[in-house]
C-alpha cells in the first residue's frame, strides 16, 4: 500500500451502502485515508433514507452524487470493498478485496436504514483502526 492507503467502496446504486461507508471512513479516518465510492449502474441520488439516517449520526451526505464505477478508480485504490454488486467489479493483481454482504437499502424507510448503517459503521471503524494503525 501507498503512505496513504486509498479505498474503493462499491455498491450497485452508489446510493446507499457504498455512500455511508465513505462517509464514515471519510470522518473516522480524517486525511489519513483517501475515500472513494461508486456503483456498477449509479442512481440518480443518494437515497433521502440513507441522508436522514446518517444525519442521525451527524454526517452530512445530502450533496453527494453517485457516480459510476471505473476502471481508474479501482486501479487507484489499495482496498476495494464490494457490497452487492456482484462481478461488475474489475479485477487486478496487488488490490485487496473484500465483500461485504449487507441488505440493500434501496427503497426502505429510515427505520430498516439504522440496522444496515449501524453494521456499516462497526466494519468501517475496524477497517479504520487497521488502515490507520
Amino acid at each position: 500500500m501507498s503512505e496513504k492507503p486509498s479505498v474503493l467502496f462499491v455498491c450497485v446504486h452508489n446510493a446507499g451502502r457504498s455512500q455511508m461507508a465513505a462517509a464514515y471512513l471519510t470522518h473516522l479516518a480524517d486525511d489519513r485515508v483517501e475515500v472513494r465510492s461508486a456503483g456498477s449502474e449509479p442512481a440518480d441520488r443518494v437515497n433521502p433514507a440513507v441522508v436522514q439516517a446518517m444525519a442521525e449520526e451527524g454526517i452530512d451526505i445530502a450533496a453527494e452524487i453517485p457516480k459510476v464505477l471505473t476502471v481508474d478508480a479501482v486501479q487507484a485504490s489499495d482496498v476495494v470493498i464490494t457490497m452487492g454488486c456482484g462481478d461488475t467489479c474489475p479485477v487486478f493483481p496487488g488490490k485487496r478485496y473484500l465483500d461485504w454482504r449487507l441488505d440493500d437499502p434501496a427503497g426502505q424507510g429510515v427505520d430498516a436504514v439504522r440496522p444496515i448503517r449501524d453494521e456499516i459503521r462497526a466494519r468501517v471503524e475496524a477497517l479504520a483502526a487497521e488502515l490507520t494503525a
